[in-house]
């Protein structure tokens, strides 16, 4: 960033400065996407074909996967994103006491894409820090906290208000707080999500958590 800064500060490289920077921030925004779909790919896959007991091993296997895009787009916040997803899915697939050190690293690469961009991917790192919260056990055991996850994930869908993800785990978020109207708006909201492209494994998937969760929803509601 400050080698940028310099050249802008020089009148003399600034028109290559300009056209360079138009031409290439498009190419290294292609390859970084380029490199996380396998991520993505992988996690849809691992995440909803594998069965329960395949998971664990499948997703420490894409953690080291996904260690590999991070070293080789230092600095840019998509590929911490897409490695906390997955050690966050591996710290569930692995559950225990022995899973809040993967929760922990997964939070981290959350902050540290935040702290680069807090708008990358649709504001995804706080759609996936918000679950964290509401999963992990609280103080003493865990860095959970309800207050701190609602607020993620209301911060999350004022950033992606029409989004699959932000609207579905609000919405479950909701549930488990027995605010079952609520829920079902948002899981509305969910269900006519636009589709992503290259993301309809992960939205197919998706998709059926919607419906199971209406389901539960639907049977609260009716009582």
């Amino acid at each position: 960033m400050k080698s940028i800064q310099t050249l802008i500060q020089s009148k003399v490289l600034l028109p290559t400065l300009f056209w360079s920077g138009l031409l290439a921030s498009p190419l290294l925004w292609a390859d970084t996407l380029s490199d996380i779909a396998p991520l993505q790919q992988g996690w849809a896959q691992v995440n909803y074909q594998l069965a329960p007991e395949q998971r664990e091993k499948a997703f420490a296997a894409l953690v080291t996967q996904a260690d590999a895009v991070v070293a080789a787009h230092a600095g840019e916040p998509e590929p911490l994103i897409w490695r906390g997803i997955i050690k966050s899915s591996y710290a569930g697939a692995k559950g225990g006491l022995g899973a809040l050190a993967v929760a922990e690293s997964s939070k981290a690469d959350f902050e540290a894409a935040m702290a680069l961009d807090a708008q990358a991917l649709q504001g995804s790192a706080y759609t996936s820090l918000g679950v964290l919260y509401s999963k992990v056990p609280g103080w003493p055991i865990g860095f959970g906290s309800s207050k701190k996850a609602q607020a993620l994930l209301e911060k999350a869908l004022t950033m992606n208000p029409q989004g699959i993800d932000p609207n579905y785990f609000y919405a479950e978020f909701l549930y488990e707080k027995r605010d079952y109207k609520e829920a079902m708006r948002y899981l509305e909201k969910a269900r006519q999500a636009p589709p992503r492209i290259g993301r309809e494994d992960a939205d197919a998937g998706r998709q059926q958590e919607i419906a199971q969760l209406t389901a539960k929803v639907q049977k609260k509601l009716n009582k």
